[in-house]
Order: structure tokens, then sequence, then C-alpha cells
């Protein structure tokens, strides 16, 4: 089989070992994307149907380029009608409820609240129930209800277990009730919803679930040590029939345990799953052999792990440089600097990455690249949280269900016409009788481009759709024709919608504008880079970094408190978390890797001197080459 050529044995046995439950233990740059993607081709070539293959990993960005390594190896045109299902574990939520969620109570289609709608809906809750900030913010809140429903408790269950006995716990009851009902009224689910109900689905459904498990004999969950238990729970529950359930995951990279995942579900796969066939991909084709070394030395102080030490045929490479800046400022221009040089040695900005701990460090970062001219992207800055970008995505939505007020307010107000909250008002309290003739006159011409649009969903393709939402609602004649130059670089952000609602054109009228829809409300901070500009350093948490690889990394703030980060109570301060996120950042980098700390670093407003991070103690010294020059003095541009 010439597809097998080039694996290594590890690799080989990975894509040969199809039938039963399978784990697949593979280090950072151990070549696991191709050894899934490669299994997924082998299947086919085998004689199953794509259709009975799935594959589950964690960002829109991993799919998309997992569908297109596929696509590659079958040699299929853009239609690829032969791909099997990959998905996020989102997208399988919203797939398996559109087929069958009917059966409990949600809608065929159905609109995904992301966070900001999440937390807005309430805030405004919290309002009305005259509940401040200062006692419970809307971000704790969602929090909290999130952190509920990724256990699997209803809030029932969730007063029972722990709310009901305190008055904060009681009111987050309350809210979240009124949340729900928000929801329900706006045909809307959130981000738990599209794991929780279709775990729901199936548990309660003896239909649902058969055919589910009917439709996919082979399941593949990629990144398993990122997921928690009820994602755990849909896995083992799809792949109940046929048993075929292949895992890849590597305990060491488990750093979302703060948002659910389970390390426990790697860690007992094996006992859970009798039978099943582990195999360890340890070579490293990614890093030098320097990187690797002091990678290895970093993550063997964990105790919670599986032993596993990566190895590589790469060169030794340079040594790993520390750099002791005087303050933040002082490191973010030495940063500059040697980006600088990098840059005028031939390298290409998009091959480095600036990675920080926390958001509050990117501001120095910032100040110090814009000051020495270095180009970048800073991550996290999302597109489709742009204003102009939410107004779209509020006309598109609905085109598709009239019925969503928080979008008809939103839709009205972008580009304004006239209709005013009085007007708008009076319409949500049934009063349209009492609107004059002129409100009533704008009122009717809004609602006829609405039904136009809605008529036009049938039948459009994504795209389309989206091209013709922006010239109906009169975003382009606002923003290009009458608009200033500022209008009209925003405008390019609207015309980037149109691109992403490209990728979905095979399914024309609303199940491709709805698919488009969910990938916009389920974006993350990683699919920002696809959408960069390439001609920029990436800028970045080391948690947004996971999954990708640069030529050159700086990791910034390794300082003890900042990173181990401490947290804002000692019990938060998980030192094996803290150490694998360390050991993620590392791994990034192919060729170089900087790690950078300040002497003093100002944090709210007050100066602190800081002591080196302790993980620097864990890298052997013979792999450190220790940057002195300009480590006392703050370094001019």
């Amino acid at each position: 089989m010439e597809y097998l050529k080039g694996l290594s044995d590890a690799q080989g046995r990975s894509v040969l070992a199809t039938e039963g439950p399978v784990a697949v233990l593979a280090g950072a740059g151990a070549g696991k994307t191709r050894v899934l993607t490669t299994r997924l081709y082998h299947l086919i070539r085998s004689g199953v149907p794509a259709r009975e293959i799935l594959a589950v990993t964690f960002t829109n960005k991993a799919a998309r380029e997992m569908r297109e390594r596929i696509r590659k190896l079958l040699g299929e045109g853009d239609a690829s009608p032969g791909l099997p299902l990959v998905a996020t574990f989102h997208g399988l939520g919203r797939e398996l409820l559109e087929s069958y969620g009917t059966r409990i109570g949600v809608p065929r289609f159905f609109s995904i609240y992301d966070r900001s709608d999440s937390e807005k809906a309430i805030a405004a809750i919290l309002k009305s129930l005259d509940v401040g900030a200062k006692d419970l913010s809307p971000r704790s809140v969602l929090a909290r209800i999130s952190g509920a429903k990724g256990e699997g408790l209803r809030v029932e269950e969730f007063l029972e277990k722990s709310g009901g006995r305190t008055f904060n716990g009681r009111i987050l009851a309350q809210v979240w009730r009124a949340y729900e009902k928000k929801l329900k009224e706006e045909r809307a689910l959130d981000f738990d919803d599209l794991i929780a109900l279709p775990l729901q689905l199936l548990e309660e459904h003896e239909d649902a679930r058969g055919l589910a498990q009917a439709r996919w004999r082979y399941v593949h969950i990629d990144e398993y040590q990122d997921t928690n238990l009820l994602q755990a729970r849909l896995a083992d529950l799809l792949s109940a029939k046929h048993k075929n359930l292949f895992v890849v995951g590597d305990i060491d990279q488990t750093i979302y345990t703060w948002r659910g995942a389970t390390i426990e579900n790697l860690l007992t796969f094996e006992e859970d799953h009798p039978g099943t066939e582990t195999i360890i991909l340890e070579h490293n084709y990614r890093s030098t052999k320097n990187i690797v070394d002091a990678a290895n030395r970093v993550i063997a102080e964990n105790k919670k792990r599986k032993d596993k030490r990566s190895v590589t045929d790469n060169p030794e490479g340079e040594p790993i440089v520390v750099h002791v800046a005087l303050n933040a400022e002082d490191e973010a221009c030495w940063i500059g600097r040697k980006i600088r040089e990098l840059m005028r040695s031939g390298m290409a900005p998009e091959e480095i990455a600036v990675l920080f701990r926390t958001n509050f460090q990117s501001r120095a970062l910032e100040e110090g690249l814009l000051r020495l001219g270095v180009p970048y992207t800073l991550v996290g800055t999302r597109f489709f949280e742009r204003k102009e970008v939410k107004d779209v995505l509020a006309w598109v939505r609905l085109a598709l269900d009239p019925s969503r007020e928080s979008d008809r307010i939103r839709a009205v107000a972008s580009p304004p016409r006239g209709i005013g909250p009085t007007t708008l008002g009076k319409l949500v309290a049934g009063k349209r009788t009492e609107l004059r003739a002129g409100e009533l006159a704008k009122v009717e011409a809004f609602e006829a481009v609405i039904a136009e649009l809605a008529r036009a969903s049938e039948k459009l393709l994504p795209s389309e759709f989206v091209r013709l939402v922006v010239e109906k609602s009169g975003m382009h004649r606002i923003m290009v024709e009458e608009g200033s130059d500022d209008d009209r670089e925003r405008f390019e952000n609207v015309e980037e919608i149109a691109s992403v609602a490209a990728r979905h054109d095979r399914e024309p009228g609303k199940r491709g504008i709805a698919a488009f829809l969910a990938e916009a409300a389920l974006a993350s901070d990683q699919d920002e880079l696809d959408r960069a500009t390439k001609t920029g350093v990436a800028l970045m948490t080391a948690h947004a970094a996971k999954g990708l690889e640069f030529s050159t990394v700086f990791v910034s703030g390794m300082e003890e408190g900042l990173f181990p980060h401490q947290g804002t109570q000692e019990e938060d301060r998980d030192e094996e978390e803290e150490r694998r996120l360390f050991y993620v950042a590392m791994t990034r980098a192919k060729q170089r890797l900087y790690l950078t700390l300040a002497r003093i670093r100002k944090i709210y407003g007050t100066d602190f001197l800081s002591e080196p991070s302790s993980f620097l103690a864990d890298i052997d010294r013979s792999l450190i080459r220790y940057d002195e020059n300009d480590g006392e003095r703050v370094i001019e541009a």
C-alpha cells in the first residue's frame, strides 16, 4: 500500500488497527494528524463507505485541515461526495440535533448563542432581577451554568446538589431558568446544549440511538485528552454497537481541565474499554533535539501521566535562549529586536510566534512590537465578534427565523431605518395598531425586506444569500457608497463573511446557511489565523497555540506566579497542568526557542520583584544559553 510508505512502524500500526478500541498516545510533533487522515483513507480504500466513518476534533481549523488532507488523498474535486463526516464535537452535536432533535423538542433549524450572546442575555436577566454586577457578573454566572451543564446537570439537579443552600445559588437557579426560557423563545441553543442535548437524546431515545450507531461504524476522536465527561459518554454511546472507537491523545498536553476536560478519560481508557490496543507515537518530527530534550526534562517532573519520552532524528539545533529583562517593556523590546534580526536574515514573520500566559501581558508586547515596526497578528480578536459582522449575522438569522426579537432589534438599527425603541416596544407588546402612519410604513418596509430574504434563503447558496443580505439590508449603500474611509475599511470584514459562507455552498438553501451560522457561532481563536493576513508575527496565549507550530517561538513572562500561574486563590494553582501548558508552549517551536522574563513586573499598577519560573530549573543547563547582554537595561529602539 503506497500510502503507508514513509510512516513509522507505530504510525503504520495505528492506521491498520481498524477493529475494536484503539488508543494512540501521540507525543508533540508525532504526526498524529497524518496518522488520522491516512487511517480514514485506508478505511475507505478497504471498502468502508465514507458515510459510515466519523472523525471528531476540537477546532474548526483542525477539522478543515483534516478534510482537505483526505480530499487530496482521495483525489476528488471540491464537491467530494465521498468524504467522511469530520466535525468538531459541537458540529457533531448540531448534526445529531438537526437529524433527530425533534424527539426532545429541538426545532429543525435553530440558532446558536455564542459566548457574547449568552453573556448579554444573562446580563439582561440579572438587571431585571435587580442583581448588580458586583454581586454576580454575567460572565461568572455563565461559567457556573456552563460548568453545571458540562456535568450533565439540569437546573433542578443543580439546586438539589449545591445551589439551593445559598442566596447566590438560588439566584443562579432563577437566572438559569430565565435564560433557558429566553433560549427557547429565540429557538436557540448555547454551546453547552450542543453536547448535553445530543447525549440526552441518545440516552433517552432508543430509536435515535440505534440510527446514530448504525450510521457510523468507525468513530475517531482527536485530542481525546481534552474531552469532558459528557463528550466521552457521547463517543462511547456512538461506538457502542460496533466497538470501533479510535482515540488519539497526549496526557502531557491536557491543558483544559479548567474548561471541564478530564485527564482520566485517557488515563483509564484501557480499563474502560476492554481489549484496547494501545500504540505509542514517541517520535517527534517537528522540533530540534535540544527542544525535544528540554521538553522531556520539563514534563518528566509530572506524576499524573503515562510513561512516554519523545525522541527525534532531527539535528541538535541551537541552544534554548533565556533572556532576563529589566521589566515588561524591556522584555517586549528585546523580543522585537530579536524578531527584527530574524526577519532581516530572511525569516518570514508568520513563521514566528510570541506566546504569553495571561492576556494582560499582550499590552506591553504589542507596544514593543509596534515601536520596532514588527508586523503582528493578535490572535483572540475574534472576527465574528466585530460589530459589522454581528450585524450581518443578525440579518441572516432573522431571515431564517423572523420571530427572533434580539436579531430584530439589532437588524432595524444596522443600518438605521428610522425605527426607534418606542416603535419596537409597541411591536413587542402587540400594540401595532397604535403605530402612526409613518412608523407603520417603515416597519412594513423592513418586514418586506425580511420576507424577501426568507424566500431567497430557500434556494440560494449560502455565499449568494449573504451577498443578497448585504445589498437588501442597505449595508453596501451606507458603508461603501455613502460611508467614510473607516466604513469602507470595515466593509472588507462584511465581504469576508461571504467567503466564509462559501465553504458551505455544497448545501444550498437553509441547511447550508444554518451550517454557516453554526461555524460563525463556534469559531475559536485559532480560526482567526486562517483569516488574518499572513504577514505578521502571531501573538497569542499559550493555550491558543495548542495544535500549531512555528519555526521560532518566544515564551514570555517566565516568572514564578505568572508561568506557572498562581491563580486567584492558592487552591487554584495546578502545578502539573501549568507544567503541561509550558510543555505545549515549548513544543510549538521547530528550530528556535526563546524564554524571557522580567525582573520587575507591574501588576494592577504595582511593581513586583519577580523570581524566575521554577520550570526553568527543570531544563538541563547544557541545553540553555543565557543572554545577558541586555538584561539590566532598557533597550533602545
